[in-house]
């Protein structure tokens, strides 16, 4: 069995990296200065989002990342070992999402 190895543009990765980022400092600033039960406003990355842009990063499919496959995200691959939380040496989606979150 082969496995294809995709190419995806670095300028494409910095982009995701750069709207979750966006997005967590975006949404940290809003919750520090919004009323109780004020609405989250929808410039927020998404569940969806997220998931995409694991998969893309995701090169084997394999449902987890590799620390070579994280090196697509500098900012993951800079605490890889903080965000493997059950230090299997691999990223799970939960783990990679947890990460976008904090």
């Amino acid at each position: 069995m082969r496995v294809q190895k995709h190419s995806i543009p670095n300028f494409e990765m910095r982009s995701v990296l750069l709207l979750a980022l966006l997005t967590v400092g975006t949404a940290a600033a809003v919750r520090a200065q919004t009323a109780p039960g004020a609405a989250i406003p929808a410039n927020r990355a998404t569940s969806q989002d997220l998931e995409a842009a694991f998969k893309r990063a995701d090169l084997n499919q394999d449902g987890k990342l590799s620390r070579q496959e994280a090196e697509r995200f500098p900012a993951v691959a800079q605490r890889f070992e903080q965000i493997d939380s059950n230090r299997d040496t691999f990223l799970s989606l939960e783990e990679f999402s947890q990460a976008a979150g904090s």
